[in-house]
């Protein structure tokens, strides 16, 4: 290869990964707010269970179609029902792709019933109905999670073509945003109070437990915490 050619490659090369780096860099943009806590910040705020003080926040990463989610899910279930005045849960999209075929359109799913006020409603039937739905193809999936919109009584036109929505697509983005910001690579990732819990913790149910009654217990010291 002669130095013209030489460079006329070079300069493609560079081309081809600059566009790379742009492509992924819109996909997933930089967050610059405060990920530790609630993001009312875009046409789609974080979802949310529990109190809205936050003085104990836990925020699950998480892929719908994951199977240690799926496993830690009755632990959620059960926090959210111990605590619900004084733990804030807030769920946030981690769609691992490579890996998890249908967790990306599970999330737009999700998204699609939070936009008519159903999103943790959907939350758990994605959840409970996961061995239903994981391994189906895309015609499959799409008309399954049209059923499970249909038995929360939305309107289906509405959901369908929210499907599509830019302003999901963006609230995904910024799930996997801020998802970087922790280092949150596997799923479930939790985070405590804006510290990472373990690996080995978030996939632990009487762990995950116990960190949040410890965190609770500090930041209601003068009140008496139900027994775990």
């Amino acid at each position: 290869m002669d130095k013209t050619k030489w460079i006329i490659f070079s300069v493609i090369v560079l081309a081809v990964f600059g566009g790379l780096i742009w492509f992924n860099r819109s996909e997933t943009p930089d967050f610059t707010g405060d990920a530790s806590k609630i993001i009312y910040d875009g046409p789609i705020a974080d979802h949310f269970a529990g109190t809205e003080d936050q003085k104990v926040v836990l925020i699950e990463y998480g892929d719908y179609q994951c199977p240690a989610c799926a496993r830690m899910y009755p632990t959620i279930k059960e926090l959210e029902a111990t605590y619900p005045d004084k733990l804030t849960f807030i769920f946030r999209n981690r769609p691992l792709t490579t890996i998890h075929p249908n967790a990306l359109a599970a999330a737009t799913a999700a998204e699609a019933a939070g936009l008519q006020g159903q999103y943790f409603a959907m939350f758990d039937l994605l959840y409970s109905s996961q061995d239903s739905w994981v391994k189906a193809n895309t015609a499959q999936r799409t008309a399954f999670f049209e059923n499970l919109a249909a038995q929360l009584g939305l309107d289906i036109n509405k959901f369908n073509a929210d499907l599509k929505s830019a302003d999901i697509s963006a609230k995904i983005a910024r799930d996997r945003s801020t998802a970087e910001l922790y280092g949150a690579n596997s799923t479930p990732t939790f985070v405590l109070n804006g510290v990472k819990v373990s690996e080995s913790d978030s996939t632990d149910p009487e762990a995950l437990t116990k960190l949040i009654s410890d965190a609770v217990n500090a930041a209601y010291p003068a009140e008496q915490q139900p027994q775990q």
